[in-house]
């Protein structure tokens, strides 16, 4: 039987692909003990690696496809085929930024302060690039982690991932410039993707990642309103875009059902209570497929 071989990131980002995988209705079991975590898809054989390696492993084909970070892709110079572009992180569904950072009460300002200074990276190729591109000659060293803590006794500045900033803010640095803004990218292999059948069957995956990923977000609503009050209703609510409306036994009402915002829910609700929306049902949606 032909199989792909899928890189899942392990460390920051592990659980959260995980999560994402199961809302695609696969199912991934992680052992402890191994780097071949199960998932119940025969086609499918997943290993466990770094965000870090997957790029370059996908791209010598030892992995058909994998899930990374655009920084790692562009830190490792590696040549794969980037399939779907998947906005989430550790915590969020969010961009996560590559940050050049200093302490609160440093005396750089900008990039071209830190001419002749030292900076500490896991992202050595991205920051000796950026550095390059403003005619900056700095000292590069890598960081074994725990870079927050070296600035500024070991360091005068630091290029870091971050998400919410509070790292940084709780170690006394501010940033003083993003280089990049990353997202989790699903990646293959070139050569694989000329294969006909692992290029259906990696297309397929990314489809369900995507549209696990923009149902995350979103919930359905369910409604019966009076149709005296439909135009009201939809004219007052623009959040309510393109509703599905059906016909109930009492002709004077209709059903109304609709996608939205997670986040708008708690303001639309009671509004909708309030003009006359009767046996409102939210609903947790798992994949939408556009």
């Amino acid at each position: 039987m032909k199989k792909i071989k899928l890189g899942i990131p392990k460390g920051s980002l592990q659980d959260a692909t995980i999560k994402l995988f199961k809302k695609a209705g696969f199912n991934i079991i992680v052992s402890e003990r191994s780097y071949k975590p199960v998932i119940d898809d025969e086609e499918i054989e997943c290993l466990l690696i770094r965000a870090q390696e997957i790029p370059k492993y996908v791209e010598r084909g030892v992995l058909d496809a994998g899930l990374t970070g655009k920084d790692w892709i562009e830190e490792t110079e590696s040549k794969v085929e980037e399939i779907e572009n998947l906005v989430y992180s550790k915590q969020r569904f969010k961009k996560v930024r590559l940050v050049l950072a200093v302490s609160k009460d440093s005396k750089i300002k900008s990039v071209k302060d830190l001419e002749g200074k030292r900076i500490a990276t896991e992202f050595i190729n991205v920051t000796k690039n950026y550095l390059k591109k403003n005619k900056v000659n700095a000292d590069v060293e890598f960081s074994w982690g725990a870079t927050e803590v070296k600035v500024p006794e070991l360091v005068d500045a630091i290029v870091e991932l971050t998400e919410t900033g509070s790292s940084l803010e709780a170690n006394n640095l501010k940033i003083i410039d993003v280089i990049l803004e990353s997202t989790t990218k699903f990646i293959a292999n070139k050569s694989s993707m000329k294969d006909a059948w692992k290029k259906q069957k990696i297309q397929e995956i990314a489809l369900l990642l995507k549209g696990a990923l923009i149902a995350e977000e979103k919930v359905g609503l369910k409604m019966n309103i009076e149709k005296k009050n439909l135009n009201k209703i939809l004219s007052s609510l623009q959040s309510l875009k393109n509703p599905t409306i059906s016909e109930l036994s009492d002709k004077n009402w209709v059903a109304v059902e609709v996608i939205i915002d997670e986040e708008k829910v708690r303001k639309i609700i009671p509004k909708l209570k309030k003009l006359g929306a009767q046996g409102i049902v939210e609903y947790p949606l798992n994949k939408i497929i556009y």
